[in-house]
């Protein structure tokens, strides 16, 4: 097995004991950031960021909303940076609260987004692991999120500490409300810590059978990943992890949304379709879906709860996931089956994470830390 794809099983696998370890700090943090006065000050919450940092605001909004009741927003830094933030309501003091997630600290378009927003007034976080760097400048305030060190991969490890960080802060601001009460607030909070043992049962559950399927389609050149809610952001990861292990195309789709759009496309009838539903809100939806998959040929990929009889009896290849977790916490638990595919799917196909930073693929290459940031806009 290639050795970066053998790093991105290790950071897999170890991620249940990361949660562990770095549970009780990050709770801390989340206590210590902002004052009483300022958590009853936010009305509403912008969570910015690019890649996995992104799709982590997608993942969290809805425990945002549903657990603190403040409308949540998640936007790319590229929006943020130049379309949201010179258009923000001043109606409130110090608002939107901004939430700058980079893991590096170092990205440009996320220290220019959280820079502009706070010229506009915000509130702003630098949500990251390395404080020193430029998004802690940029921000009012840090949350630390340092990762303790481990081989590196495609970011799975960094995606679960900027996940859990973020539902800490939501419990916090619930908290803080009146809208959980502490009792109410300890639960959740040992509710996302047993996302680690979840972890740990769903690699025992998927790790050969996503082996076999990397084996399997080995040779398709195009995955779609469709999840809705909270999912939607796992599907997006999950794609984003097939680009970044194998070099494949992938994309990720919201549940109805496929069916407005990717439901046409015949290049290749049997692309392999995964259905990440953890038995929520959009379960009965994506149910449907399946014989639509299969009448038009796809390979149908279920990721769905062990003994789940909506859309496993449909689908091609079953990933299950044992053990319930709430869907606004599922993102910690649901990502893993597509973590593991991508690693595997690495290695069956000999290609490098990253395309091993090499040739055209440099390290540095893509601009991301190096692009020009401004602090105006003329327009």
């Amino acid at each position: 097995m290639a050795e970066n794809a053998q790093n991105m099983l290790d950071q897999v696998e170890s991620l249940p004991d990361l949660i562990r370890s770095e549970f009780d700090r990050l709770d801390a943090n989340a206590r210590r950031l902002l004052n009483h006065n300022e958590c009853l000050s936010v009305k509403r919450i912008v969570i910015t960021g690019c890649g996995d940092s992104y799709m982590a605001g997608l993942a969290t909004e809805l425990c945002f909303e549903q657990l603190a009741k403040i409308p949540t927003e998640p936007m790319s830094a590229m929006q943020a940076a130049r379309y949201g933030a010179p258009n923000f309501d001043h109606m409130f003091p110090r608002n939107p609260l901004v939430v700058g997630v980079s893991v590096s600290g170092t990205v440009a378009r996320t220290r220019e987004a959280v820079a502009m927003a706070r010229k506009e007034g915000a509130l702003t976080v630098a949500l990251t692991g390395d404080p020193d760097a430029p998004l802690g400048r940029a921000a009012e305030r840090i949350f630390d999120c340092k990762i303790p060190p481990f081989v590196p991969a495609p970011g799975v490890r960094s995606y679960r500490i900027s996940l859990l960080a973020l539902y800490l802060l939501a419990i916090r601001l619930a908290e803080v409300s009146g809208r959980l009460t502490q009792a109410q607030g300890a639960a959740m909070r040992e509710e996302l810590k047993g996302t680690a043992d979840l972890i740990t049962a769903t690699i025992k559950a998927v790790n050969g059978r996503t082996r076999e399927l990397a084996e399997a389609v080995a040779n398709q050149k195009e995955f779609v990943f469709i999840g809705d809610g909270p999912n939607y952001a796992t599907g997006l990861f999950s794609a984003a992890k097939v680009i970044e292990a194998a070099g494949r195309h992938a994309m990720g789709q919201d549940t109805e949304e496929w069916a407005h759009l990717q439901y046409f496309v015949n290049v290749d009838p049997a692309t392999p379709t995964w259905l990440i539903s953890p038995g929520g809100r959009g379960h009965a939806r994506a149910a449907e879906l399946v014989p639509v998959m299969k009448r038009i040929g796809r390979t149908v990929v279920a990721v769905v709860p062990e003994g789940d009889q909506a859309i496993a009896p449909g689908a091609d290849w079953i990933l299950p996931v044992p053990g319930k977790v709430p869907e606004m916490f599922s993102p910690m638990v649901y990502a893993v089956a597509g973590e593991l595919f991508a690693a595997h799917l690495s290695a069956v196909t000999g290609e490098p994470p990253f395309r091993g930073f090499s040739g055209a693929y440099e390290d540095g290459g893509n601009t991301i830390k190096t692009s020009a940031v401004i602090d105006s806009l003329s327009l």
